[in-house]
Parts: structure tokens; sequence; C-alpha cells
């Protein structure tokens, strides 16, 4: 089963980088690119049978926050896993609030990127531990946290759960031992 990507990345060099990690698996099949969500959704329009897209954050024209809550909102079957160089507070919570279902970090390892991915399309969120790390200080102190929009989190006990472990580096089977 062939797992259809699309590269969102205004940087050709980065594109090249994770073009690169992702040939070594041969399920891999990059079908599109896009320098930013604009071109994305242009794109998708004409062919959206996309499993997966990875998407950078600062690009010009349409970032990549407002591009996942339109890709999310036209092809909801599309996965968006952020994989950018940015682990900073407001971008983190306001892609994973536009819809984003993992959140990467570039420097990632092509087998790391490649098991995020499969995660991914299976239901999980990956997430990197320092974006993991953040998300669960922003869930306990939101007060601390500026948003122009109210924001309620609700995240039962169980999904905190899981978030600390991730926010230590645990892989998804250490996690499901620990916790099952």
């Amino acid at each position: 089963m062939m797992i259809k990507v699309a590269l969102v990345d205004d940087n050709s060099f980065l594109i090249k980088a994770t073009q690169e990690k992702l040939s070594f698996f041969e399920d891999v099949d990059i079908k599109m690119q896009a320098n930013d969500g604009i071109e994305i959704l242009e794109k998708l329009a004409l062919n959206h049978n996309i499993d997966i897209i990875l998407m950078d954050i600062e690009m010009p024209g349409m970032n990549g926050i407002e591009a996942t809550l339109k890709v999310k909102a036209k092809y909801p079957h599309i996965k968006i896993l952020v994989l950018t160089v940015f682990d900073d507070d407001e971008n983190i919570f306001s892609v994973i609030k536009a819809g984003a279902d993992g959140y990467l970090l570039k420097e990632i390892a092509p087998n790391d990127l490649y098991q995020g991915i499969q995660e991914t399309l299976n239901g999980g969120a990956a997430m990197h531990p320092s974006i993991a790390f953040k998300t669960l200080k922003l869930l306990r102190n939101p007060q601390n946290f500026e948003t122009k929009s109210e924001l309620e989190v609700k995240l039962s006990a169980r999904e905190i759960e899981v978030l600390e472990q991730l926010s230590k580096g645990l892989s998804y089977n250490i996690i499901a031992e620990n916790l099952f």
C-alpha cells in the first residue's frame, strides 16, 4: 500500500532534504510539492488523492496554519503533519487548533519521520518530545497563553497521561506498555 505524500515548504533545500529522507522507504510516494498554502490548495483542487501532507508553518502567500485550516475544511480525509523548524508556543497551539494531526521538527531522522507518518496515518498524533512538553505546559497554564480567540481545551485524564509520556520522548509502543 503506497503512502501518497504532499510536501509544502517554501525552502527548496528543505524540500530536497525531506525527499531524501523519505527516499529510503519504498512505500512512500511523493505525489506533489507546493511552496505555500495557496499552491497546495490549487493542486489539491485538481487531485486530492493524498494521504498526508508534510506542512511547513512559515511561508509567504499563505502560511501553514491557514493552509491547515483550509485543507482540513475541504479534505478532512487528508492527514497533516507539521514539519517545521519552529517550536514556539504560539505556532504550536495555532496549528494544532487549525487541525494538524501531528507536529515534528525538521531535523528529524529519516526513520523517525517515517514512523511519524505511519503513526499519523494510523490515527495517532506524532509529536516531537519538546512539542509535547510545550503543549502540556500550555494546557496546564492556559492563562499564560494569550490567544486572539477564547480557547477551551478539554483533554481526558488518559490523553494527558499520554502527552506526559510523549514529552519524556517515549515511543508509542513504550507508552502503550506503561499505560496498559
